[in-house]
């Protein structure tokens, strides 16, 4: 059973808790609306948004899966941090199949003049001796990033949405 971690940074001219407020706080509210061509909406399946949570992502019919499932596993508004973690979706032939788990550690830092650092560790922990292959975990980051660069133009262009 292995386990990979890959972390990655993407610096905004955004402050940390807008982005925070936006991405982790209200994301099942905001994310539909910018990613409306692959995010079709996020349920909270359990819970309200704190630690234990679980919510659902559904996507629109242009995606190879209907939905994943995240459970919110650790969350400190004070330090603009989450933790949660992938437990199911329903896609066939993908990479959460060969995975009994992803989590992922997001946090938020003051950077420049306004702006912040988004620090993003992937944690992935494969079925028995599988090996998780790189461009799987290349597509993942890429997709990170997108979200990521959608939210802050959306944010650069209304200054007051999320203060």
């Amino acid at each position: 059973m292995g386990f990979t971690k890959v972390s990655q940074k993407f610096v905004t001219q955004v402050t940390p808790e807008r982005m925070f407020k936006a991405l982790v706080l209200d994301a099942h509210n905001i994310c539909p609306k910018l990613m409306f061509s692959s995010i079709k909406s996020i349920d909270f399946v359990e819970g309200e948004g704190e630690v234990g949570t679980i919510k659902q992502i559904n996507f629109t019919e242009a995606s190879p899966m209907r939905y994943v499932k995240h459970r919110i596993d650790a969350l400190d508004k004070e330090a603009l941090s989450c933790t949660y973690t992938f437990i199911e979706c329903d896609a066939e032939n993908s990479l959460l199949e060969t995975l009994e788990y992803i989590t992922y550690e997001v946090k938020f830092e003051g950077y420049g003049r306004g702006g912040c650092i988004c620090n993003l560790t992937s944690t992935y922990k494969a079925k028995g001796d599988i090996h998780i292959k790189e461009e799987d975990i290349e597509l993942g980051k890429d997709r990170a990033i997108g979200m990521y660069e959608v939210l802050e133009a959306y944010l650069m262009a209304h200054p007051r949405a999320y203060t």
